[in-house]
């Protein structure tokens, strides 16, 4: 009744706190993010060419350091690295321009071969329809015709006559052309040597960057440490050099698999004749440093040409086959071998990356991409301030098990909920992921519920959730995964049976345990939770409500059969004086030697904690843990008393 005092029994829940206003701080990290991505647009010719050298610097750094290992200077390891690094370029540029000047001449030719095939098999998959379509078409237009010289009061058309030409019409008109002057030498000059000078000044510019980040490479680190975390030196030394090894280790391996990967290619196509092979092998490593999308780019155009070489399809078959047999084969035998499954980053931030810089950067983004992701994701790993982008674009799990098990029992989601265990249940047996999973989850909805952020349809909801999970883990046995390997003979160790006749006198019965819910929705959760465990272990048990051991129901609560009460509850603290008659009460209806467990999932309040406390109570046995509760169940039921009753399990 409202201006009753509150009851002693249980906390009072404290006032939701109101949501915090938006404070300018918020609206600046937004401000910034706006102005760095503009930078990153407008200043793109700049950037493009550091970034590119930052990572060549990371690629030929290990190459300086076995250089500097076999006592060479340090500016002529340097020198010798970026020299290596330049004939390569310079080598695949060559191959680039022989290659493509052979595709060139031909090209007419094959497009003229490849539309043919495209229109075969345009009027393969078309034929009728479209003769059908074309028939309905013209007598669409005649009727259109004859309503339109029906409502200009003009005499119908004759079928298959054709119009009269017009006689007297406008005049057609005179073509004009526009011829530009011939060009000037100097002209001619300037529209030849641009496009080639703009990749040789990104590649001079490239690698006299790269050459300044390898020769400075300790002060640069200096700079960074003084200015992402001078307050810690020795974890930001150790966390900066831990980035730059895995982040060498991760591109040297990543260039390695693509070039055999585009050695494959070529060699492939070599083999099954299509023309410029290397061009196309070359096309593929390079597309394949985008994840998931690049092999399949850098496909289309070898299958184009080889469906474009020959009249038939064998060509474009034995292409087919050939990059739909080496990418799973890199993908899944020779990565995992070199650098892992995965490389740090989720599928869908990949994906969402490569969009985000092909659209800032165009081409050279979708390459860069994924590297430059992966050294923002390896930051935020090691740097507090950017630890928001590890959690964004990273593949670790951002919430515990606990914190997922209970999102998923507040979406009311069983299946998703049931899949998480199926998956937690591959390293744990049945118990363990109750207690430590199912049961710190319904702790975390217990708290919710005290402070009243967890209405009663969501506790019911929640409670719901849990029964069909338990439910559905109905056929898992309750034992370590460690323990199910096969022996020696190549069988399983079989569950051991603790059959009726191995029990006590007292619990021969079909159910002899009770299991009663507290007073709150979420108790009768974990009594289903502790009924399912009990009767893995051969001990049948049953769950009771609390409404049945109300002072109203308890004279009519049937309990014959019944050797042990077990009592689960999630929300108790203070002094509970509810629990202390409940015990009472079942006392005066059980036999005089029937154990009374209660369960305190945690027994976190002082009192509870407190010995003489809890022995004041009633109860014979106190556990704060599934497994505690399991087992004292166990001795009961085998006769084996335990070595003192509430003293026996730690709070």
């Amino acid at each position: 009744m409202p201006g009753s005092p509150p009851s002693p029994d249980r906390p009072q829940a404290p006032a939701v706190v109101a949501a915090a206003t938006p404070t300018t701080s918020g609206l600046m990290t937004l401000a910034v993010g706006v102005v760095v991505v503009a930078a990153l647009y407008v200043g793109q010719a700049v950037l493009i060419p550091i970034m590119l050298a930052v990572l060549l610097s990371f690629v030929l750094a290990p190459v300086v350091d076995g250089l500097r290992r076999l006592r060479v200077p340090k500016a002529l390891a340097v020198l010798v690295a970026v020299l290596l690094a330049l004939a390569v370029i310079g080598s695949v540029a060559a191959l680039i321009g022989t290659q493509v000047v052979g595709v060139a001449n031909d090209l007419p030719r094959y497009a003229d071969a490849l539309k043919k095939k495209v229109g075969a098999i345009q009027d393969l998959s078309t034929g009728e329809v479209g003769g059908l379509i074309d028939r309905l078409g013209g007598g669409i237009k005649d009727v259109a015709d004859d309503a339109t010289r029906a409502s200009q009061g003009k005499p119908a058309a004759p079928v298959g006559d054709a119009p009269a030409a017009t006689v007297g019409g406008p005049r057609q008109p005179i073509p004009v052309e526009v011829h530009e002057p011939d060009p000037t030498p100097l002209e001619m000059a300037e529209r030849i040597l641009e496009p080639a000078l703009a990749p040789l000044e990104t590649t001079l510019i490239v690698l006299v960057v790269a050459v300044f980040i390898l020769a400075q490479r300790r002060d640069l680190r200096d700079r960074l440490i003084r200015l992402f975390g001078s307050s810690d030196l020795h974890r930001t030394t150790v966390a900066m050099g831990d980035a730059a090894r895995r982040l060498s280790r991760y591109f040297l391996a990543q260039l390695a698999i693509n070039t055999m990967f585009g050695c494959i290619i070529a060699a492939g196509l070599y083999v099954i004749g299509v023309p410029s092979p290397a061009l196309w092998g070359l096309l593929a490593g390079l597309l394949r440093f985008v994840p998931y999308i690049g092999a399949v780019i850098g496909s289309v155009i070898p299958l184009a040409l080889a469906a474009a070489v020959e009249p038939g399809w064998s060509t474009f078959g034995w292409t087919l086959l050939l990059f739909v047999m080496t990418e799973p084969l890199i993908g899944y035998v020779a990565e995992p071998l070199l650098y892992g499954h995965s490389t740090g980053l989720s599928p869908f931030a990949v994906i969402i990356a490569a969009v985000f810089w092909t659209w800032l950067w165009g081409p050279i983004g979708l390459i860069l991409s994924t590297p430059i992701t992966l050294c923002l994701v390896v930051l935020g790993r090691h740097v507090e301030r950017l630890e928001f982008i590890e959690v964004l674009l990273g593949d670790e799990r951002v919430l515990t098990p606990v914190e997922s098990f209970y999102q998923r029992m507040l979406s009311g989601d069983a299946d998703e909920a049931h899949d998480h265990a199926e998956e937690l249940l591959k390293e744990r047996s049945l118990t363990d992921y109750y207690d430590e999973v199912a049961l710190k989850g319904l702790q975390l909805a217990a708290n919710d519920a005290i402070r009243g952020v967890l209405d009663p349809a969501q506790s019911l909801r929640i409670k719901n959730t849990i029964v069909d999970l338990v439910e559905d883990l109905a056929d898992h046995d309750d034992l370590d995964p460690k323990d199910e390997d096969e022996d020696e003979e190549g069988t399983k160790a079989e569950k051991p049976v603790f059959g009726p006749e191995f029990r006590a006198p007292a619990f021969r019965s079909e159910a002899p345990i009770l299991c009663i819910a507290g007073r709150g929705q979420l108790d009768e959760a974990v009594a289903t939770i502790l009924a399912q465990l009990l009767g893995k272990h051969g001990l049948g048990a049953r769950v009771l409500p609390h409404e049945g051991v109300s002072r109203g129901a308890i004279g009519a609560l049937d309990l014959e059969g019944v050797g042990m009460v077990c009592i689960s509850y999630l929300e108790l603290s203070g002094a509970p004086s509810h629990l202390r008659y409940l015990l009472r009460r079942l006392r005066q209806r059980l036999p005089k030697d029937a154990p009374i467990l209660v369960g305190l999932w945690p027994a976190e309040d002082a009192f509870l904690r407190d010995e003489r406390g809890r022995g004041a109570l009633g109860a014979d046995y106190y556990a704060s843990s599934l497994r505690e509760a399991v087992g004292l169940c166990v001795r009961e039921a085998a006769g084996e008393k335990a070595p003192a009753r509430v003293t026996a399990t730690a709070a």
